[in-house]
């Protein structure tokens, strides 16, 4: 009978553990879901999943903010080039240059990590984005951790909110 309790035991522990992942991070698919609803967009998110830190997943452009503070880690936004023109179309702005499409990842990344701010204190600092045009040879990630990738669909593309975070 013991044993049965132990089980019981670790396996509620395994089920709020999850359960605190998963709030930790419902901030950032959150954020996604009202930046988007705010330009009238309609996305779909897939469900978010950790990914292994070994093979970033990187797309045309890359707005990172890193964080610091109760949080240490980053936050980025990564999509290619034809999402960005057509989100730049769908809210009336007609030109597509790389000024404007470096602006719009780097609002995006800002406004994603500026949310969960919100939630997660006063002592989640984050920086300034970093917006990086083409894939980066490498991101700066520890190798023998994970993150948490929200992926966004919109029409026929991908995008993905990636966040890791130790603390």
């Amino acid at each position: 009978m013991a044993n049965h309790k132990s089980t019981s035991s670790s396996v509620s522990r395994t089920k709020q553990s999850t359960q605190r992942i998963e709030q930790r991070y419902q901030i950032f698919i959150d954020s996604v879901l009202q930046y988007f609803h705010q330009l009238k967009i309609e996305i779909a998110i897939d469900t978010p999943y950790l990914k292994t830190n070994q093979h970033p997943i990187l797309w045309d452009y890359t707005g990172i903010i890193g964080i610091t503070g109760n949080q240490k880690g980053l936050v980025y936004f990564t999509a290619p080039t034809a999402l960005l023109e057509q989100l730049l179309l769908a809210i009336d702005e007609q030109d597509c240059s790389d000024e404007n499409l470096i602006d719009l990842v780097g609002e995006f990344a800002n406004t994603i990590a500026g949310n969960a701010r919100k939630d997660f204190g006063a002592d989640f600092n984050i920086s300034v984005p970093l917006v990086v045009k083409g894939k980066p040879d490498h991101l700066i990630l520890p190798r023998n951790g994970h993150s948490f990738v929200v992926p966004i669909h919109w029409q026929e593309h991908q995008a993905a909110i990636v966040v890791f975070l130790q603390g």
